[in-house]
């Protein structure tokens, strides 16, 4: 079956699908990191009427002050002010955000070679520490300024044009529709930060790959995988970066009830825009190594764990990052 040699291969694949992630921002003005993270089972191609659901949890602790790919004391970011259409300098300086993340996916076999994937970030929740008016008189610490909500769904057509005893190649293209909410107020009535929103209000083109290659048969399996986003724009003139993906790893199947992996995950992103002007302190480049195991039960159900951490991270101008994050999963086929 196409769908169990993905799921044994690539259960250590990747997000974004993680451009199918949601969300798809990892340091930002007020930062939120998920885009780059590792998911479960999601890239396969399922026999036909073959349903596989994924459940994860993801924890992304993001308090790490950097300028360019330098550590720095301070942090000072934009707001902008989409009331009056400005971008204000220097407004915010940024303490922390912790990114929590409850998703849920669905892949659905259509044909031996076709199928589709639904993405529901069910629950984003999104803590955020800050002092407001930065360098005036009214300068205040906050940690009001955080939102929860249902983030953006995605839905992604897959085909498999090479299916062989060693080797699988899985293509996808789909939409990420703006189903999550982006025009939240912060603690002042203002429309919070673009990053700290659970949805972008717009619509984004998915595009993503996977190939792997087993050199053992169901004992040592690589892949290579990559993804790109290209942003839209939504009804607050904002437009994120267009985002890539570049991911390659490596498992190795001791039993046929375990998986360990070992994958090395990039991630890159230029200055978000607003009404055609960049925005300061958006977009980075990260390089992260990610290990993992899974524990597949008799009845087929699997449960993942991947640590993701940061071993390179450049931000444009000054930025949080993320500090090393967890993903836990699981994944059944019905």
């Amino acid at each position: 079956m196409v769908r169990r040699s993905v799921s044994l291969g690539v259960t250590a694949s990747i997000a974004l699908l993680a451009l199918l992630i949601s969300t798809g921002r990892s340091a930002a003005s007020c930062g939120s990191a998920n885009c780059f993270l590792v998911t479960g089972t999601q890239e396969g191609v399922n026999s036909p009427g073959d349903v596989t659901l994924d459940l994860s949890f993801r924890y992304i602790p993001q308090d790490r002050k950097l300028r360019g790919s330098r550590s720095t004391d301070d942090v000072l970011v934009p707001k902008v002010n989409f009331e009056t259409g400005e971008i204000e300098p220097d407004h915010h300086r940024e303490i922390s955000t912790l990114n929590l993340l409850t998703e849920a996916d669905l892949t659905i076999g259509l044909t031996k070679r076709v199928g589709l994937a639904v993405g529901l970030p069910l629950f984003l929740d999104r803590e955020h520490e800050h002092f407001d008016d930065a360098g005036t008189t009214d300068e205040h610490f906050t940690r009001e300024d955080g939102s929860t909500g249902f983030g953006d769904a995605r839905l992604v057509a897959r085909y498999a044009p090479l299916v062989g005893t060693k080797d699988l190649l899985v293509m996808g293209g789909g939409l990420k529709l703006p189903t999550g909410a982006y025009r939240l107020r912060d603690s002042e009535g203002g429309i919070n930060e673009p990053s700290i929103q659970p949805g972008s209000g717009a619509t984004d083109l998915l595009a993503t790959f996977i190939y792997s290659h087993q050199w053992v048969p169901h004992r040592w399996e690589g892949f290579f995988s990559g993804a790109y986003q290209r942003r839209g724009k939504n009804g607050l003139e904002y437009q994120f970066g267009n985002q890539s993906l570049a991911n390659a790893g490596v498992r190795f199947s001791p039993t046929s009830q375990l998986v360990l992996s070992l994958q090395l995950n990039g991630q890159a992103a230029p200055h978000d825009a607003f009404r055609g002007r960049l925005v300061p302190s958006t977009g980075s480049r990260q390089v992260s190594l990610t290990p993992g195991v899974t524990v597949f039960s008799s009845s087929g159900i699997g449960l993942s764990a991947h640590l993701v951490v940061p071993i390179y991270q450049e931000v444009n101008e000054s930025q949080l990052a993320s500090r090393p994050g967890l993903v836990l999963g699981l994944s059944a086929t019905f």
